[in-house]
């Protein structure tokens, strides 16, 4: 049989986690490319050279690249053509997830290493194989695949409980959905060894939210970071890049995902919500599509303990059939429902969208999804 190959990335976690930069990439070399958002470099960038100080590091930045507004082949070609011929070892990709996603794409241009240094709990960027790119225009291009991701990742507690609140809400969003969307896609098949492993790490996505959730929401807005917020953190980082990265891709989206980017269809909604609670509102239609409405009934307590939305009303979306006609195409058409257990109509997600908004909005919880 055809060798097969997964290469993972370590990770370091915790509030002294830049402590440990120069023990994983001095070996590497000495000379590092750091590209990163203006606003992440601004709040780490200071106690990573405060670490590298502290460690007497022979690691040097040569230069602070801020990657710009999208992660586009131009932006990744551009960095990695301007720094060709500086004799970069590796790069250090630090920020949020299109940030880091530009820091390895021109990582894997320049033929270095990249480490990652996530500064806010949104995303799995940081640990996954793959950079998502997109068009100058804001819309999405194609995924940019790798042999493998980072070397390793360095997250940092202490920077991370201090982005804004809105992150960390639709990064536990969007982790939630990993777990549903990789069963759901998954049913009936039999799996490889790897989409098998990578399915049941996705248990954990779910898991640990719910478990956690509360309590870190609470150290959240204490500024404290707990075991709480701790365990969060790496079911959104951690768990997910993982899952993303062992499972075929057909298994890692599904319904809630392309729900999602029928909503982005609709005018001022991207602007007013994140990803990831546009994904969390798509778990409730696909669960009410799949008809499991005690598990609809948990998500959605969870979701609204998490602030995000579970209704078109609390969008300000109409729930106008004819208004949401893009919306409900979107949803079945989209590339994420290319693999689904059974054939998903637009009628079917519009009924599962009056469903959950009925439900959602009785205070007669009489209301069932049959």
């Amino acid at each position: 049989m055809d060798a097969v190959t997964k290469l993972f990335a370590g990770y370091t976690i915790g509030d002294e986690s830049y402590r440990q930069v120069d023990r994983f990439c001095s070996p590497y070399g000495k000379r590092v490319l750091l590209i990163g958002g203006e606003t992440g470099m601004s709040k780490g960038l200071p106690v990573l050279c405060e670490a590298l100080k502290a460690a007497d590091s022979r690691l040097e930045i040569v230069d602070a690249a801020v990657y710009g507004t999208e992660c586009t082949y131009e932006r990744i070609r551009e960095l990695s053509s301007l720094y060709k011929d500086k004799a970069i070892d590796m790069v250090f990709g630090m920020g949020g997830g299109k940030a880091m996603d530009t820091a390895k794409g021109a990582a894997y241009e320049l033929g270095v290493p990249v480490f990652t240094f996530p500064t806010i709990p949104s995303n799995c960027a940081s640990m996954a194989a793959l950079s998502v790119v997109y068009r100058k225009d804001g819309g999405f291009d194609s995924f940019y695949f790798f042999e493998r991701p980072a070397v390793h990742c360095f997250i940092n507690t202490d920077i991370m409980i201090h982005a804004p609140k809105m992150y960390f809400r639709a990064g536990m969003g969007d982790t939630i959905a990993k777990y549903f969307e990789c069963h759901f896609s998954a049913r009936g098949d039999e799996l490889d060894y790897h989409s098998a492993l990578g399915r049941e790490i996705s248990n954990l996505c779910y898991e640990r939210i719910r478990t956690y959730a509360g309590k870190a929401l609470a150290e959240f807005g204490e500024g404290k970071a707990g075991e709480a917020f701790t365990q969060a953190v790496l079911a959104i980082t951690v768990n997910t890049g993982l899952v993303s990265h062992m499972v075929e891709d057909c298994y890692n989206c599904a319904l809630a995902h392309a729900v999602c980017y029928g909503l982005d269809l609709i005018p001022g909604v991207a602007e007013r919500f994140l990803h990831g609670d546009l994904v969390g509102y798509g778990i409730l239609i696909q669960l009410a599509v799949d008809g499991q409405s005690g598990t609809l009934a948990k998500v959605r307590k969870l979701l609204k303990s998490m602030e995000i939305p579970v209704t078109l009303k609390e969008m300000g979306v109409a729930l106008d059939k004819e208004f949401l006609r893009d919306m409900l195409k979107e949803s079945v058409s989209g590339p994420d429902m290319e693999h689904i257990p059974y054939p998903v109509t637009e009628d079917m997600v519009w009924e599962a969208v009056c469903k959950v908004e009925a439900w959602c909005n009785s205070s007669d919880k009489s209301v069932h999804l049959q």
